[in-house]
Formats: C-alpha cells, structure tokens, sequence
C-alpha cells in the first residue's frame, strides 16, 4: 500500500467537492462548543452531588461522553488558524483543555505532523505504529494502558513541569518525551520558538498551577479521596473511549514505514458515516470521517457529512470506497485483531 499511486480521480473528485467548505461557521462551533460544556460540567456536578446509584451512573456516563466531545475540538484546533475563529482556542482551553490537563499545545504541532505526505505512516508519524502487525495482547495492551493517561497527565503538570524549572535535564526530557499526544513510542518533541513558545509556556503554566491545585485540595482533604477518584475514573474511561477510536481510525498497514502516498492514506484509513447513530458518540466532531479527513484536512467538522454525500453521489460504491466506508467499529476492529501478529 505504501508505493500505491495516486488516485487522480479520487484526489481530483475531493478537491472539487470540498472547495466551497473550507470556512467554519462560527455560530456551529460556539454553540457545540458551550452546548457540550454545559452538560458536561451539569452531570459532573450531579455525579459528585448525588448518592451513588443509578442516576449517578446515568450521569456519569453523560459527563462521560460529553466531556469526551468538548475534548475532541483539540483536533480542530489544531487545523485552524486562530484568525478564523477568534477567541476559541482561549475558550477551549480554559473548558477542556486545561481542567482535564490537555492544553492545546501538546497537539497543534504533532497533529500537522500526522497529515504531512512524507511523514503519516513512517517512524517519524507521531501518531502512528504499526499496529495490525503488532500480537493481539499487545493490542490489548495498547487500549488498557489508556486508563492511566489521567493519572500520567497530573504527573507531567502536577510534578515534572514544576521541577523542571530548576533540573534543565529534566525539563528537556519533560519537553522530549511527555509533552505531545502521540502513540508513537520513539517520538521526540522539540520547544517551539517565538509566538508558539510563548503559548506553550502560557497554557503550561496554567495547567500546571490546576494540576498542583488538585493535588494540594486532595492532600489537605478539601477535596474528597472519592470524589477525586471519581473524576479519575471518569477520566479513564474517556481515555479508553479515545483509545478504541484511535484503533479503528486506521487499518495500521503500514509495516514497512515507508512514505504513503495520499491515496494510501486514504485508504488506509477508516470513515464510519451514517445511518450509524453510535460513532456520533464514540468518534465525535467529525472523527467519524477520518478517511475522508486526510483527504480533506481543511474542512472543519460541521461540513464532512456533506463532503461525504458529495463524494459518495460523484464516485460511486466502488470497491476501494467500500474498503474505507464501515457500518460500525466491529469490522475494522476484526480486521485488525485478524491480522495482528502475523
């Protein structure tokens, strides 16, 4: 797949159906953007108000999900330009990003790396491994330790940040190592420079002030051990959540690590459109059409089901589309589990 040559109908069919949809439209993205927030911080608040039973169960699978959802607009963030809607990132960051410990930083950079034609799919993909090839336990490895991402996210913020202002080894290995959304073992990050450091440098700061304060509230009892611990469940299960998702995005057949081209990726990739109503959940804002985003990675979420409609009508059912287009997660999910160690 990776030598495959470029689908000229296909890439010219994208390039002709997405031309008029490249402009987000504000009002769909404040409005999901506060919208999803609300209900994420309500049910929260019921679930730690609230004596455990199955309400708070209800209600923590809403806070669940929706804060899931307003976690997923990381993605967008990280291919729009701050000018074409002013003030999101700041208001994203300070919903999601810094209370669950992710500020946008740890993706704006990696995630463009991921799109780049020499990159998606070789050693240096931050987000990518060869994970059909990989033994089934080693899958399930993968989707477990995802659990720990909260825990290992208080750490980063919580202690290494801190400490790394006066250990220069371990504020590079903080920088390296810890400081991108990546599956990529071997992935290292570099500091940015100018504006982009300055951001970073910002948001860390933020996050690791939140992160201290969790834990000073825990220590000191102001905040409950179950409570926290709660939260951290929660936390976890979203990170699994995330975790499943990230497994079906791909078909992970890139073994060799050699350079894809654009119709590789394509098709390497995984679009899970309607009538599924379940992927709405578990890929939100867009993710449900990741193949189709990595032939359209300008189009902002609230427009890749009509790019889809678009290219389905132009081109047809051929077979590689039927390759791409799944009816749920369990296929691609055999798939890979069919192939892994082989």
């Amino acid at each position: 797949m990776a030598q495959r040559p470029e689908d000229r109908e296909l890439l010219a069919a994208a390039a002709a159906i997405g031309r008029d949809l490249m402009r987000p439209d504000p009002r769909i993205y404040w409005a999901d953007l506060l919208l999803t927030a609300m209900v994420a911080y309500a049910s929260l608040a019921g679930v730690m108000r609230l004596p455990f039973g199955g309400a708070t169960i209800v209600l923590g699978l809403v806070a669940m999900l929706a804060f899931y959802r307003g976690l997923s607009f990381i993605h967008e963030l990280a291919h729009l330009r701050r000018s074409q809607l002013p003030g999101f990132a700041v208001a994203w960051n300070l919903l999601f990003g810094i209370p669950l410990l992710t500020p946008s930083f740890l993706y704006d950079d990696v995630h463009v790396r991921h799109h780049a034609r020499p990159i998606y799919g070789t050693t240096r993909d931050p987000e990518y491994l060869p994970l059909a090839s990989m033994r089934p336990q080693h899958l399930v490895l993968f989707l477990v330790a995802a659990g720990l991402a909260p825990l290992g996210l208080l750490i980063r913020f919580g202690l290494l940040a801190p400490l790394g202002i006066a250990n220069a080894r371990l504020r590079r290995a903080t920088v390296a190592r810890y400081s991108a959304l990546a599956i990529n073992p071997a992935f290292r990050r570099t500091e940015p420079q100018g504006q982009a450091r300055r951001e970073w440098l910002r948001l860390e700061i933020a996050a690791s002030a939140w992160a201290i304060a969790v834990i000073l509230l825990v220590a000191t009892g102001t905040v409950g051990v179950t409570q926290a611990g709660l939260a951290l469940l929660l936390g976890s299960g979203l990170a699994v959540i995330n975790q499943f998702r990230t497994l079906v995005a791909h078909l992970w057949e890139n073994e060799a690590g050699a350079p894809m081209s654009l119709t590789a990726q394509y098709l390497d990739s995984v679009n899970v459109p309607p009538p599924a109503l379940l992927p709405a959940l578990w890929a939100p804002v867009g993710l449900r059409y990741h193949a189709l985003h990595h032939l359209l990675p300008s189009v902002p979420y609230h427009a890749l089901g009509t790019a889809h409609r678009r290219l389905s009508t132009r081109l047809g059912r051929t077979p590689e589309r039927a390759r791409v287009d799944h009816r749920n997660m369990l296929a691609p999910l055999r798939a890979i589990f069919r192939t892994a160690g082989r």
